[in-house]
């Protein structure tokens, strides 16, 4: 696997598109090739900024997500959130290199991702093209962030081992690979989480990933995502937490 990660200019609002973005920043793309973009030049091509003051950020917030934890709940007033299926602090809102401003999440990384897909694909004439939105987050019992996907085309985003043999034939029960998780964590160690200016990575050299020519299903999105606290791993954790449903 080999990971460029891609400098650009300073992304800020009314700058551009993300197509823009993309226009100036890949000159060429291979086939076989996955393409990572941060949540953060997404949101702020898209608009999707506060400046900071006008509106109170637990506000914002709970307009935005799904699932709240008061601060409360932390003895740092940390407000974490679901949204998107996703658990992430703040409803994925940041300020860093938002030059005053909060950034939001894109209005649909799913969406955006099957977008970027589409416009790089018909570019540059390519048959297997993969695109990742990704966005940083804590975990438990880990200092640092790790990055994680919130949005991916073009590639199957996990291999399933459930019922097939290991080295001594003994069945596999729970065995399910994030590929787009791994990718995601990978690209962002590249890409830098500071002032680095690289929110755009190449990957390549991936004989382990299966390619696709579409978006993926519903039913492989579903299957990427656990959507009910009660089949996820850790409910014994997300199940006892006092989370606040929002509208």
């Amino acid at each position: 696997m080999i990971i460029t990660p891609i400098k650009t200019r300073r992304v800020e609002v009314n700058s551009g598109t993300i197509f823009d973005l993309l226009d100036e920043s890949l000159t060429k793309l291979k086939d076989s090739t996955i393409v990572t973009v941060t949540s953060k030049v997404v949101g702020i091509c898209e608009g999707r900024v506060v400046p900071v003051g006008q509106i109170e950020k637990s506000k914002l917030i709970k307009q935005e997500a799904d699932y709240v934890l008061p601060p409360s709940a932390s003895k740092f007033k940390y407000n974490f959130s679901i949204i998107r299926n996703t658990l992430v602090a703040a409803a994925g809102i940041d300020e860093s290199n938002g030059n005053g401003n909060y950034v939001l999440w894109p209005r649909n990384p799913q969406q955006t991702a099957n977008k970027i897909r589409a416009y790089l694909k018909k570019r540059f004439g390519l048959k297997k093209i993969g695109v990742l939105i990704t966005d940083s987050s804590s975990f438990p019992l880990r200092y640092g962030t790790l990055v994680i996907p919130i949005g991916h085309s073009g590639f199957l985003a996990k291999n399933d081992y459930r019922g097939q043999p290991d080295l001594f034939g003994r069945k596999f029960h729970v065995s399910i690979s994030s590929v787009a998780g791994g990718l995601a964590a990978a690209s962002g160690v590249a890409m830098g989480e500071g002032t680095e200016q690289t929110p755009i990575a190449v990957i390549e050299d991936l004989p382990f990933v299966q390619f696709q020519d579409r978006n993926p299903t519903k039913e492989e999105l579903d299957a990427f995502y656990i959507s009910h606290f009660e089949d996820d791993l850790y409910f014994q954790f997300l199940g006892i937490a006092p989370w606040k449903k929002q509208k």
